[in-house]
């Protein structure tokens, strides 16, 4: 059995900078905009790709994120032939052992690739917010005779040190990769989103295993291993809406760009749309004296208080009285009567007592409210 082309997800992040967010379940399983999760987006983009042999890498907490995909099926990867598998992180021969990095992780994988016998692989990341035809960037590999493929995307340059920056000729060939450069050459910064010809690469990821000197990334190792022996990489430029929600504050800012006009299109395109499992809840309940201003709040809800610029996922009840502002509510959460909630993360199944203040306007990141710290707010704590 040949497939053209075979994607991997890594899925498996401890995801540490989204603290409580994480404890419990992968990054890419975390609530996202309403009623999807984060791995949503990369799973709807294969889906509406052509792309339907995928395996999944995953790692920390992978209960929520094993049951939340499933077969694959909201997103059409259910098929007899190739669909969506996923991937123990101890694939080898030698006994269980972690993923020590993203090269690694492919290496430690490769007997699933090779049943395939794809001419190319796609590697791809489960925790950004972006809808991207990756059927577009083959055709721009295949174009360029690449050896392999980089997306990127053009940072602010004051932000392009936090990135690996990818320096290129006038045809987007790739000659030096910087991995966070303290003063970085340009702004094209690497989307975590490659595509390779596996034999290539499978040659590499081989040898790389052997390098006892080798952190077994790609960002690290692979990639500078292929300039150094003057593969042909290319960088393949990316530019509608990408972001990585990798802390609190970009999770939070992602959710709060879903309440603007243009992405709130993207998101509900007809031609490129993105899947989740679908709730069978009744319309949300909306109390005769409150009040809602731009803001997202999903079916099933119960509101009887103010809730401006916020996205509310299902069944979450805001009581009289509540004022809930620039906030994240997750699913089942209640927020109590004349409670004030302000520029904050509450998650599932957390209730704010009557009275209480949580507000993160005046921090450096919004405030999140989960089992870990909610008896700080007992009483109408602050």
């Amino acid at each position: 059995m040949s497939t053209e082309v075979v994607g991997m997800l890594l899925a498996g992040g401890k995801g540490t900078r989204l603290g409580q967010l994480t404890k419990e379940i992968a990054k890419p399983a975390v609530p996202f905009g309403g009623k999807y999760r984060i791995i949503d987006f990369t799973l709807s983009n294969l889906s509406n790709s052509d792309i339907s042999t995928v395996g999944v890498l995953v790692q920390y907490s992978p209960l929520m994120l094993n049951r939340h995909i499933g077969m694959g099926k909201p997103w059409g990867l259910d098929k007899q032939e190739g669909g969506i598998t996923v991937l123990a992180p101890f694939a080898n021969q030698t006994g269980a052992s972690w993923f020590e990095g993203t090269a690694d992780a492919i290496t430690k994988n490769i007997h699933f690739i090779d049943q395939y016998d794809p001419e190319y692989l796609l590697i791809l990341s489960g925790d950004h917010i972006y809808q991207m035809d990756y059927q577009a960037m083959l055709d721009f590999h295949k174009a360029q005779q690449s050896d392999a493929t980089i997306s990127v995307i053009e940072v602010p340059i004051e932000e392009a040190s936090r990135f690996g920056i990818l320096n290129t000729e006038d045809d987007l060939k790739i000659y030096e990769f910087d991995e966070k450069p303290k003063e970085p050459k340009n702004n094209l910064a690497s989307m975590g989103i490659y595509i390779f010809n596996w034999k290539v690469l499978r040659d590499y990821l081989l040898e790389d295993e052997k390098d006892t000197n080798s952190e077994h990334d790609f960002g690290n190792d692979i990639i500078p291993k292929m300039l150094n022996d003057d593969r042909r990489l290319y960088a393949y430029r990316f530019d509608g809406y990408w972001k990585d929600v990798g802390t609190i504050q970009s999770y939070w800012e992602a959710n709060m760009d879903l309440l603007e006009e243009d992405l709130a299109k993207l998101l509900n395109s007809k031609t490129w749309p993105t899947y989740s499992h679908e709730s069978n809840l009744p319309p949300q309940f909306i109390g005769d004296n409150a009040n809602i201003t731009n803001s997202l709040v999903c079916p099933g809800s119960f509101i009887f208080g103010e809730v401006t610029r916020s996205v509310l996922f299902s069944e979450v009840t805001v009581e009289e009285g509540a004022k809930v502002t620039e906030a994240i509510i997750h699913p089942k959460a209640v927020i109590g009567k004349n409670a004030v909630v302000n520029k904050a993360i509450i998650m599932e199944d957390i209730t704010i007592p009557d009275g209480a203040v949580v507000d993160g306007s005046t921090e450096e990141e919004p405030i999140v409210v989960g089992p870990e710290n909610i008896r700080n707010f007992i009483n109408g704590g602050k």
